[in-house]
């Protein structure tokens, strides 16, 4: 089978999938588990309104998603019913669309266009906040970063899809 990079471009592009937000969680300060709300304001400069972290010094980091999936997935690997969104310290859980997917691409989340950054890799608090075996569960699990790039709401329900 040869590498076709036209048909791997509109592959890449080919994500109909309509997800939804689960879940969102801002922390007002660092290391501060995260207060789930119904809804948030995302702004190009300073990303989630009340969150803490703000991407200032790169500006690439000032949103973090996970998939329901994800969670689901390592709470089966860690023999618990389910995972606390919050213990992941990501801001936003979404359902029904694979967030790989999105890598290097644009996608709405309600009024709002964001932008992948990067992949969320997990951080040592995992050990810490999901016990024995929390780091090494989430690995490849553990979301993507974005960037805000179209300000507005999210609300808990919203669609999340490619833009």
């Amino acid at each position: 089978m040869s590498y076709d990079e036209p048909v791997m471009k509109q592959l890449l592009r080919s994500i109909p999938q309509i997800g939804k937000v689960e879940w969102i969680g801002i922390r007002q300060e660092r290391k501060a588990f995260p207060t789930a709300v119904d809804q948030v304001i995302a702004k190009k400069k300073t990303g989630l309104d009340g969150d803490h972290f703000k991407g200032s010094l790169s500006g690439k980091r000032q949103v973090t998603l996970i998939q329901k999936e994800h969670l689901d997935a390592v709470a089966a690997m860690l023999d618990k019913d389910n995972i606390d969104p919050g213990l992941t310290r990501r801001n936003i859980v979404v359902s029904g669309i694979n967030l790989l997917s999105l890598k290097s691409q644009k996608f709405k989340i309600g009024e709002v266009i964001l932008e992948t950054s990067g992949i969320c890799a997990p951080c040592n608090r995992m050990e810490e906040n999901l016990g024995p075996g929390g780091y090494s569960a989430m690995r490849g699990h553990g979301g993507i970063t974005a960037k805000v790039v179209s300000e507005g709401s999210i609300k808990v329900g919203d669609n999340i899809s490619l833009e």
